[in-house]
């Protein structure tokens, strides 16, 4: 067998620190990993860090009787190669992680067969598109593609996860044979303290946790798990937070949720497939309220952008030294708000935060991505100017822009995001996919409040395609056009109540309009001039 499994440990997880040391059927879950995934006699590699904070993980490998190699803790990708150095380049190698103990050697068999008789380059088994749950992950490739994915890309995200520059390349080709199972909803992966009670708990139940298969694990997992709102995985959702700390949006009626529901309707979209939360400094209390929600049972499996404070009480002649001031209070105060030690995406709430008081301000936000205070840096623009110039920046890698079905502005900007995205990391989020709300109402003062004097041929236009494309409402038309772009990470969705967190998650598990409707669409939509489209020209809000 002309293969190897390479699974990548390291015992400085921030969510759940050492979390591959954790006993699972009383072996450190690292451990269990590789005895799975040896089950049919295919040779693991774990592939740990030479920091001093694995000293103990090599250890405890030595003791267990697993191969390990050690190398750079954050070019894991050149660890890998290192690892498999004496290896020819048609090898075929299998990506696995410390932190998954649901997949094994059957199931390593089967994809491994899947991708030789396919002829791929790449393959992977995770998630909706494989049909089962978040975390029995693989992904298989040849060596030959790890090492020309190491001299073609300098890029952080690409040598810190592995295999990025290869799914660009040839594409993310899923293993399907159990499409059928509908189990993208569920988590079988350890990423925080509920995750971990979980699987331990599951793990416990069974007779030889090493030969138990794959499959019927996933099985007493539906069976231990609150089943999802929808059999459908939601696609691309951002839970917007907005409301959860102040009164937002034209069609906010009701004010913002307490604590409790704030909590219940947070926890609700997580159970439901939602990774990433969208908030800000300047969100009145809504970091604070996230960071109390989540606690540190639920940290690990949610990500949380926000966004850097508006600064609007900066000086306008501020020096470097009070701007890095104004800029390390708001970093650390959101730190302290959300109560994590490291913020996944950090956003600059101006765009013009970019180059204004010579480039102090993003300066800074580099400093703290530097210091591991931030894992991405982004920015949220308003224009398309602001978009193709904050394209031009490498370490921006996160870009949140408003769109939405009748908004023309964006028509020359998108092949260029594109062209990015083929050569970098480049995660694009969509906000005001409803222009804040206004798509739903049907209140003509609301509208002209707006700067459009003739709503009613928006009515009758989208009424029409919610018909013609036998979509269930104007939201579902919305969501279902934005849902489909090729180009877009996720879509920030606004909800401060939980009846609209459900019609929501409903509503983005169904499927995207067709690119063939999206067109037809785009080429009849009526036009809705600029200062409609841009709220922050409304004379009413």
């Amino acid at each position: 067998m002309n293969s190897i499994v390479v699974i990548q440990a390291r015992t400085t997880s921030t969510r759940l620190p050492a979390k591959v040391l954790l006993p699972v059927a009383g072996y450190p879950l690292v451990v269990l990993a590789a005895k799975r995934a040896a089950n049919t006699g295919r040779h693991v590699i774990v592939a740990i860090s030479d920091e001093d904070t694995d000293d103990y993980l090599a250890e405890v490998l030595t003791a267990s009787e697993i191969s390990f190699f050690r190398g750079s803790l954050r070019n894991v990708l050149s660890r890998f190669l290192a690892a498999l150095e004496s290896f020819e380049d048609e090898t075929v190698v299998v990506r696995l992680t410390g932190d998954n103990v649901f997949p094994d050697g059957y199931l390593v068999d089967e994809v491994e067969k899947d991708f030789l008789q396919k002829d791929l380059q790449y393959l992977i088994c995770n998630g909706a598109d494989s049909g089962l749950p978040y975390g029995l992950s693989l992904e298989i490739t040849r060596l030959k593609h790890l090492r020309n994915a190491f001299l073609e890309s300098a890029a952080d995200f690409d040598v810190e996860h592995v295999t990025p520059a290869i799914r660009r390349k040839f594409g993310p080709h899923y293993f399907k044979k159990y499409l059928s199972h509908k189990m993208g909803n569920y988590r079988a992966t350890v990423d925080c303290l509920s995750d971990y009670l979980r699987i331990a708990d599951i793990f416990n139940s069974v007779k030889n946790p090493i030969e138990e298969n794959s499959i019927d694990l996933i099985e007493k997992l539906r069976k231990k798990t609150k089943e999802p709102i929808s059999d459908h995985p939601v696609k691309k959702i951002v839970f917007g937070a907005v409301q959860l700390g102040m009164q937002y949006g034209v069609a906010n009626l009701t004010g913002k949720p307490d604590f409790n529901m704030s909590k219940k309707m947070l926890e609700t979209a997580i159970d439901n497939g939602v990774s990433v939360i969208d908030t800000a400094s300047a969100y009145g209390d809504s970091e604070w309220i996230i960071g109390k929600s989540l606690g540190h049972g639920l940290k690990g499996r949610v990500s949380i952008v926000t966004k850097l404070d508006p600064l609007d009480n900066l000086p306008s002649q501020a020096g470097h030294s009070v701007c890095e001031a104004f800029v390390d209070a708001s970093v650390y105060g959101s730190l302290i708000k959300l109560g994590i030690e490291r913020i996944d995406t950090l956003l600059l709430h101006r765009a013009s935060h970019i180059a204004q008081f010579d480039g102090a301000i993003f300066d800074r936000l580099m400093f703290h991505l530097n210091a591991g205070h931030i894992d991405s840096v982004g920015v949220s623009v308003q224009s398309p100017e602001e978009l193709i110039d904050a394209l031009s920046y490498q370490d921006i890698e996160h870009i949140q822009m408003p769109f939405n079905i009748l908004d023309w502005r964006w028509t020359d900007s998108i092949e260029q995001i594109k062209k990015v995205r083929a050569s970098r990391r480049l995660i694009i989020h969509l906000r005001s996919v409803l222009l804040q709300g206004l798509l739903l109402q049907r209140d003509e003062k609301r509208w002209q409040g707006a700067n459009c004097q003739d709503s009613d041929e928006i009515f009758h236009w989208l009424d029409d395609a919610v018909e013609r494309f036998e979509r269930g409402s104007v939201l579902d038309l919305c969501v279902a056009f934005a849902n489909g772009l090729d180009w877009v990470d996720g879509i920030v969705v606004g909800m401060e109540t939980y009846d609209q967190l459900i019609e929501n998650l409903l509503i983005f598990s169904k499927d995207p309009l067709s690119a063939a409707q999206r067109d037809e669409l785009i080429a009849k939509r009526p036009y809705v001039q600029e200062s409609t489209l841009n709220p922050s020209l409304w004379t009413k809000n």
